[in-house]
């Protein structure tokens, strides 16, 4: 039960901390452009659902994360979500590229397109205007003389004063920690890798991820002490870390506990006229872990092409997680109706068949 425990708490703290960098580039380079680089994505619904399932099919969480957060932030729709939660096959992509790189090629692109079709039918039907509540009733804020590089003053409003406060420095030796662990594997899933850097794992990712997260390192130095203390801080740090650390590690230690008592992979083999039902019911489960079951089984013969499909359809990894802290609402809305399209797409398929 400790095993579960650490797991559990691993697992939160890699998943927390990869938003909230996210959020803090984000946020970045939406003042950094004045508002424009996010509201250009307002102007064209087909364009966010787009980029959405773009970001859904990047490998592993990262590309999901970034969506959940323009979308819990008014900058997303629901269609593009959605797109992005279909999209997206998790952690389990890098385990299908590497044990059937072609099969896994073809479901990726069945994914893609069914993301795109949902996400501007699910616009189409329920109309720009219609909104689903969240948590934060907010947008990224571009304050007062951050929207304009036209005068003198706005130009010393975003540059600013810059001090070493303690936020600042607090906000950097926990960057600086926690790049730190990503590159050194402390926040793998089991050892890490001492053959050098595997393109089929999610180690490359850590690796982009740490990267870019050098762009963070050098705002804490140069930016102004308001948006260190304002959009960094009490924005990313203190209004959205704890929940989002909260309902993660609270969701993965029940599951944790869940499976610690069942054995998934050997119900499934004894109840194979309920394969895909049990598909779809386990793609409901917010983590990447539970899938690999049918990974497995798929690369093994085991089970047909349709049920590894359902199951990629309902999944999204551990990108939804941190929906979950912001809008439930959105999260139960988006698993029904993948729920309703990969029940639709196994009985098309079947026929077809």
């Amino acid at each position: 039960m400790l095993d579960v425990f650490l797991e559990a708490l691993r697992s939160a703290i890699l998943i927390s901390g990869l938003v909230v960098i996210m959020m803090m580039l984000i946020e970045f380079f939406n003042v950094e452009s004045e508002g424009r680089l996010f509201k250009s994505l307002g102007k064209s619904r087909f364009t966010q659902v787009l980029v959405s399932a773009l970001l859904g099919a990047i490998p592993g969480c990262v590309g999901g994360f970034a969506v959940v957060s323009l979308y819990t932030h008014r900058l997303l729709g629901f269609g593009a979500l959605l797109a992005m939660m279909i999209a997206t096959a998790g952690d389990e992509s890098f385990m299908m590229l590497a044990m059937f790189p072609g099969k896994a090629a073809l479901l990726f692109g069945i994914l893609f397109c069914l993301a795109i079709i949902v996400g501007l039918v699910t616009d189409r039907i329920s109309g720009k205007g219609a909104v689903i509540p969240t948590r934060l009733e907010d947008s990224y804020e571009i304050h007062a003389g951050e929207d304009s590089g036209h005068s003198e003053d706005a130009h010393e409003s975003h540059s600013g004063k810059r001090h070493a406060g303690w936020k600042r420095i607090v906000l950097f030796i926990g960057v600086m920690v926690f790049i730190a662990a990503l590159m050194a594997g402390f926040l793998e899933e089991g050892e890490a890798e001492a053959d050098g850097l595997n393109l089929l794992s999610e180690e490359w990712m850590f690796w982009a991820f740490g990267a870019l997260s050098l762009v963070i390192l050098g705002a804490l130095l140069f930016a102004s002490d308001h948006f260190v203390d304002e959009h960094l801080w009490e924005h990313i740090v203190c209004k959205h870390l704890p929940s989002i650390f909260a309902w993660t590690f609270g969701v993965l230690i029940v599951i944790g506990i869940l499976f610690h008592f069942v054995d998934l992979e050997t119900w499934i083999g004894d109840n194979t006229a309920w394969m895909i039902l049990l598909a779809i019911l386990v793609g409901l489960i917010p983590e990447s872990g539970p899938h690999l079951v049918f990974v497995t089984l798929f690369a093994s013969g085991v089970i047909p092409f349709p049920v590894l499909l359902a199951n990629s359809i309902v999944q999204d990894g551990h990108a939804s997680l941190p929906l979950i802290a912001d809008s439930k609402k959105s999260f139960l809305i988006a698993k029904g109706v993948k729920v309703a399209l990969a029940s639709v797409v196994f009985v098309v398929w079947g026929l077809l068949l």
